[in-house]
Order: C-alpha cells, then structure tokens, then sequence
C-alpha cells in the first residue's frame, strides 16, 4: 500500500515501459471522485481531446497551458482520463504539505516536483524520460497563476527544452473561465468550464531563429497558441504585449513567418516511420550474421556456469 513518493517519480505511469508502473488504483479513485463533483459543480467538458488522444502509446507529449487558477492542474488531469495519464510538474515546496501528506496524494496520480527559479537537472531528466516512454507530461510555462501577488506574469523556457530533449511534440490547451471560480474579495463561484486542447507544434520548426533566442521565441508562441484557445480569437489577435509587459515580444517576427501547422495523425505517422528502418536494419544484421563455429568434438570441456541473475528491487 505505502511506496515512498521519491520512488514513484522514477516510475512509469501509462506509456510503453515494461516496468512495474505506479498503482493505478488510487489515480482511478481520484478521477472517479473529483471528476464526478467537478462535473456537477462546473458541467465542464472537452473541446479537440482526439488531439491528445491520438498520441496515446504512439508518441510522447508535453501539455502547456496558461495557468489563471489554482484548478488548472486539477482540470489538466482530469480532461486526459480515463485512458490517459498526465504527469504533472508541481513546485516542489507543494510535495512537503500536510507532513508529506500532499507529496503522497500527488506523487500516486503522477506528480513530480521541480525547484523553481533554478535548472532543476533532475526535474528535466524525469520528464524527459517520461516523453521518450511514450508518456504524457504537463506543464504550467507560467509558473505563478496570473494575478497571484504583485509578480509580474512571465514565460519560462523550460517546457520548450525538455520537449527538445525528448524530441517530443508541444500540445498547447487551456481551460476556460476557471479564473471566475475564485475572485479576489468574492464568494466562490461555479462556472461552466470548458478544457480546449490545439494543434501539436514542433520545436524543430523554430530553428530557422537565431540560437540565443530560440527557445525563448518557441515557449513564446506555444503560450500564444494557448491565449488564442483561451480568448477564443485567431493567434494573431492576442496582445502578448499586453500579457508580457516585461518580456520580449515576438510578434513582428512571426508576423513575418508562417509556423507549419501539424495534425497529432501526421506527428504520430511520422514518429511510427522512424522506428521501422530501425528494426529492419536490426532484422538485416540478424539475418547476415555468421553463424558460430561448431564445437569440437574431441574432449569438450564442461561449459562454464552463467553467473546468476540478480533480480531488481520491487515494491509490492
């Protein structure tokens, strides 16, 4: 019953890995409970899920979204189930509340922490092998929910160079009008809650940008992208100067050049493409292989003993 959370941030969840994978059951009883009363309270639904749902055991995905309320991870969560899994990325104070309590409850529905303000390696390491196990992870590029304290709102890169080091596609969401749910000096309110999910993008497609500002401009579009969902216009429409004040503004650059617009069908044809030269090439060698000599028939010596097998820990 018990697992240490520190183990269950190295384990698979969902994805293709054959290792043993984090209990699902908890997970499931999470998304059985808190959909069910958020879909009384806020009759959410979700708008372009087959964009995600296309990527599922295909392909690794990272999930970004605009961060205006303290439910935006919770409704991340649920718009993927039940077939899919997200692992979300939380500040890492967040795994130490309740005396370790919260780090439990997180870490059983695929949470894992971060420092923030910092290159958490570790942090980067984790998602990235999530991506590449065919794994979903999400990520808020915002860091702080919009209007939180006097902090101005800013863009992190970070989600763009672990989607780099993966090789692994952006898929850009949003979920709407949870902002209303809380409003500083007002009583709670229950909204109608859409999650919208986008078109995939491809870091790959910004390398025509100088290196210095490569990742910058990508994280910068992505969230565009998620404005755009979120304010229900063109991307073009969104005032990213507005929402940045103090960070660079890209839109004369991309006002000048087309970004390629991707399917989730054709980035998952394209990743299955790549994978079969390989095992034909593994097929090739196999087949071409010299078979080994045969044994000497004169006194054979006793064959040697394989050293034992030294099974890996587990947790039951």
């Amino acid at each position: 019953m018990f697992l240490p959370y520190e183990k269950m941030w190295d384990m698979p969840l969902g994805g293709t890995s054959t290792e043993k994978q984090i209990p699902h059951w908890f997970g499931n009883l999470v998304w059985i409970v808190v959909g069910a009363i958020f879909k009384l309270c806020f009759r959410y639904r979700v708008d372009g899920r087959e964009h995600l749902r296309g990527f599922k055991d295909k392909r690794g995905v990272l999930v970004i979204s605009n961060h205006t309320s303290f439910l935006d991870v919770a409704f991340m969560y649920l718009a993927a189930r039940p077939s899919q899994w997200v692992r979300l990325i939380g500040r890492e104070s967040l795994f130490d509340n309740a005396r370790g309590l919260v780090g439990q409850i997180l870490s059983r529905v695929g949470a894992f922490p971060i420092k923030r303000d910092s290159a958490d390696r570790t942090a980067i390491k984790r998602a990235t092998r999530m991506l590449k196990n065919n794994e979903c992870v999400g990520i808020l590029p915002e860091g702080t929910r919009r209007g939180k304290g006097s902090k101005e709102p800013e863009i992190h890169a970070g989600a763009v160079f672990i989607a780099k080091m993966a090789k692994a596609p952006i898929l850009p969401m949003t979920v709407r009008n949870a902002e209303y749910v809380k409003q500083k000096g007002k009583f709670f309110r229950f909204p109608k809650i859409t999650i919208e999910y986008g078109q995939p993008l491809l870091v790959s497609d910004f390398d025509f940008i100088p290196k210095e500002d490569r990742m910058d401009a990508c994280a910068w579009y992505a969230m565009r992208e998620c404005f755009a969902l979120s304010q229900r216009v063109p991307r073009e429409q969104v005032d990213m100067k507005a929402l940045f004040p103090t960070g660079k503004d890209y839109t004369d650059l991309f006002a000048q050049v087309q970004i390629p617009q991707h399917t989730t069908e054709e980035l998952v044809a394209e990743a299955e493409a790549k994978k079969k030269p390989a095992v034909k090439a593994g097929e090739a060698n196999a087949a071409t292989a010299e078979p080994a000599p045969a044994a000497e028939s004169a006194t054979p010596a006793a064959a040697e003993p394989a050293p034992a097998a030294t099974p890996e820990g587990s947790e039951s």
